[in-house]
């Protein structure tokens, strides 16, 4: 695609001007660019450990979905938590997101906690208390009721040399190419070009013509034209949750 190598070098460029670090008492603070939910800049925590490197959230995302009113104490909210973090690679320890790093795998490590941070906010942020349901899980089921055939959690690496997590692949059939799904609970500009981002990313590396679907959920909040148009923008199908049977026909085939 004409200009993406500018594009991804943009992106690049554009992390290493806005993050900013800070010494603290045997750790570094990193405040990057990217927003939380609340739109304040996500911020890591980085120490040496011997010839390693320990990465951590400092119980920041999870302590937040609490004092929020999203505990995690439910076994379908702890499985879902634990699923999310393995996709990652993160583990957890108390209310902490860590994870080890290698002076050469800092960069990956650190794109997948802060992928991750992003995820579990997106997963547990529920609009109502009473929803039963998350998105993610709901997408899924989605699937399965319609026979739609699908692969969860698919990696595949990017042109930059991040490693991108889908939620669902579905493979090309004779009829259809590939197609990529996403499953974005808290449709925001942020997240949404996160996601664009990932795409953007791997496009090149799959096969021809593989297409990207992003679910929506809409349930409770209006998407705004700037998330659309920015997904449309990298010829990313949008698809709000409240539209998603006319759907149905491009993704079974």
């Amino acid at each position: 695609m004409t200009g993406m190598q500018e594009l991804i070098d943009g992106y690049i460029n554009w992390l290493r001007d806005k993050t900013v670090l800070r010494d603290l008492e045997g750790w570094v603070e990193i405040t990057t660019p990217h927003l939380d939910r609340h739109n304040d800049c996500i911020q890591i925590y980085a120490k040496r450990e011997g010839s390693n490197i320990l990465l951590s959230d400092d119980g920041g995302t999870i302590q937040d979905l609490e004092f929020s009113g999203c505990g995690l104490d439910t076994p379908k909210r702890k499985a879902m938590l634990e699923v999310t973090l393995n996709g990652f690679g993160i583990e957890r320890h108390g209310d902490a997101l860590q994870v080890e790093a290698t002076p050469d795998s800092f960069p990956l490590k650190k794109h997948n906690l802060i992928q991750a941070m992003l995820a579990v906010n997106d997963l547990f942020v529920l609009s109502q208390p009473s929803i039963e349901s998350f998105f993610l899980e709901d997408v899924g089921l989605w699937l399965d009721a319609h026979d739609i055939r699908y692969v969860p959690n698919p990696r595949f690496p990017g042109r930059s040399g991040f490693e991108h997590k889908f939620d669902f692949v579905i493979p090309k059939s004779r009829r259809s190419p590939e197609r990529l799904i996403s499953a974005i609970n808290n449709p925001r500009k942020e997240s949404a070009q996160n996601a664009a981002f990932a795409w953007m990313d791997t496009k090149d590396s799959r096969p021809d013509n593989s297409q990207a679907f992003f679910f929506l959920n809409d349930a409770e909040t209006q998407i705004s034209p700037s998330v659309t148009h920015a997904l449309e923008s990298y010829a990313i199908t949008p698809v709000p949750w409240s539209n998603k049977e006319e759907f149905i026909e491009q993704l079974a085939a």
